[in-house]
């Protein structure tokens, strides 16, 4: 099969979901077309979370905090079941499921003071529902920081060409940001000029790699040493105003991911690859395709830390509820974009079907995070050589780099980075409302204090082996977590819009069939943990899915109480 047909087909699908479904959604379902409503950020404006922001800046930063390592991750795994489930999932799910979901809990916090979706949950569903929620929301925050750190150590320590441009996009993206808030100068012509000068530092990367000192790194480990940099970083990006990195670096990698999407796109219609994937293997691996393609693949199709991006920074910063669709909805269509480029790169970038079966030989060689990486980034940069970007080095030990994916790599690093300190805000809001519930003032009114405790519980988990792959030890509760997340927040957008007399159906069906699959495959998982005696995996699955069935038993009641 032709990738550039099967691309184009996708593309299309995705284009028409946004015209015409989110219009629906915005005139009949969330009514946000003709809301005159006084948002969060104007009325709370506190020049540090609560910042009125404009459209196309808003939806860079909200794109390029969900368009994170996951949505290449999920499809460079799910792959292994066939690139048609692969692919059919990303454009239906996102379209029906993923940007309804994302829309929601933008417009509802919104809506709801900029609240999160924990927050909300009680006053929507129940008292008792809150402290549940913001239990599961924390220990999937809690696993996303740990994990996502450690990506981008090994990205690092893997594409050494990366580290130059990367921390130069940081420093460049505090300038401008001091420029377009101070002196009230616009975003634009800044973020593009420095989107052109990372492109230049990508090249000086790209001949001057850099590998930090061995008597750096901690343990005998380089990843080790990036991981407490990371970590340090993450803290500081935390405590700062959004307008100092948050939002300009957000809105730089934005026009960096749609450059790179558009490169990676028009070097698949110039090539015309074949799929090297087969269309279908379902019954081939020892893993089942239902229902674990469906958590595989969340990022990409529907995420629930997405509720967490748009009910936690994003809804502080929306200046007008109108704008809600754009960024709610289509930041989830772009980020169906470059599931389905993730999909494409390693379906159709291997040199043959022979190689594509060596590399996915078996289902633990597929769910590998840093071989599903590279596989991408390989893939991609095959696919952005066909434009001429074709330069390679061999250095004095033999290795050969390529700038193609130099480039590449600092696309992917970019977003990683990204959804890691927009995590680590979102934690610290997080820890805030727990501390408020339980009434321990000296944290809930202090973002150092809930900025340190969100970074500290991570970067235990992240040493607690000695070599920084100590998140991957509850990674294998992601997925279920992550869809659980979703399907919750589903549910309270249905209580809301069922309250208000509105079509509720949109976001009820949905979260009937996450919720259906993640009861399936959390079942599934807990018989593989009880049977390796993973008692950590056991204890925390447990947690996550008695709060699961709780606050789904108090959503239940919520519907059956008499509308207003």
């Amino acid at each position: 099969m032709n990738a550039a047909l099967v691309t184009g087909v996708c593309l299309i699908s995705l284009f028409l979901g946004y015209r015409f479904y989110s219009k629906y959604l915005a005139l009949k379902v969330y009514k946000t077309e003709d809301d005159d409503s006084i948002p969060p950020s104007v009325e709370f404006n506190d020049g540090m979370d609560f910042v009125p922001t404009k459209k196309h800046v808003l939806f860079g930063h909200h794109f390029s905090s969900i368009a994170g390592a996951a949505p290449i991750l999920g499809p460079a795994i799910a792959i292994i079941w066939g690139w048609v489930p692969a692919l059919l999932w990303v454009v239906i799910g996102s379209i029906f499921m993923g940007a309804v979901h994302d829309y929601g809990t933008l417009v509802i916090s919104a809506r709801n003071k900029g609240n999160s979706i924990g927050w909300i949950s009680e006053k929507v569903i129940g008292k008792r529902s809150k402290g549940l929620f913001l239990t599961i929301i924390f220990l999937l925050v809690f696993i996303v920081i740990a994990v996502f750190a450690y990506i981008i150590a090994t990205l690092f320590v893997n594409y050494p060409g990366t580290v130059i441009p990367i921390n130069f996009q940081i420093i460049v993206a505090i300038t401008i940001g001091w420029w377009t808030y101070k002196r009230k100068k616009s975003l634009l012509i800044p973020s593009i000029v420095a989107l052109i000068m990372l492109y230049f530092m990508i090249y000086i990367g790209f001949m001057y790699p850099v590998h930090l000192p061995e008597y750096l790194w901690i343990n005998g480990s380089e990843v080790m040493t990036w991981i407490m940099f990371l970590m340090g970083y993450g803290f500081i990006a935390s405590i700062l105003p959004v307008w100092t990195l948050l939002q300009p670096r957000d809105y730089i990698n934005s026009h960096q991911l749609i450059v790179g999407l558009g490169c990676i796109y028009l070097g698949i219609f110039i090539a015309q690859p074949v799929m090297d994937a087969p269309a279908f293997a379902l019954t081939e691996n020892p893993i089942p395709w239902f229902p674990f393609l469906f958590i595989t693949i969340a990022c990409g199709a529907i995420s629930g830390f997405h509720a967490l991006v748009s009910s936690g920074t994003t809804s502080k910063q929306l200046c007008d509820m109108k704008d809600a669709r754009t960024i709610g909805y289509g930041g989830m269509i772009g980020e169906a974009a470059l599931a389905v480029a993730a999909t494409i790169a390693v379906a159709a970038g291997f040199d043959s079907s022979e190689s594509w079966h060596a590399h996915y030989d078996n289902f633990e060689m597929a769910k590998g995070l840093g071989p599903k990486l590279t596989a991408f980034v390989d893939g991609s940069a095959g696919f952005i050589n066909e434009l001429g970007i074709m330069q390679t080095i061999t250095d004095q030990a033999g290795n050969t780099r390529e700038l193609a994916a130099v480039f590449i790599g600092v696309m992917v690093i970019s977003f990683a980075a990204t959804s890691l300190d927009t995590a680590i805000r979102i934690q610290r809001y997080i820890v805030a409302e727990i501390s408020e519930s339980l009434n321990i003032k000296v944290i809930a009114k202090n973002r150092y204090w809930q900025t340190g405790i969100a970074v500290l519980f991570s970067f235990l988990l992240v040493i607690s082996d000695g070599t920084g792959t100590g998140g991957l030890r509850l990674w294998p509760l992601f997925g279920s977590t992550n869809q659980l997340l979703g399907s919750l927040a589903l549910l309270v957008i249905s209580v809301w819009l069922y309250n208000n007399k509105s079509n509720y159906w949109v976001t009820m069906i949905p979260m009937i069939f996450i919720t259906t699959i993640t009861f399936i495959a959390t079942y599934f998982n807990f018989l593989n943990y009880v049977e390796s005696s993973n008692w950590l995996l056991v204890g925390v699955a447990f947690v996550i899915g008695a709060c699961q069935l709780w606050i789904i038993f108090e959503g239940i009641k919520a519907f059956t109480k008499k509308r207003a």
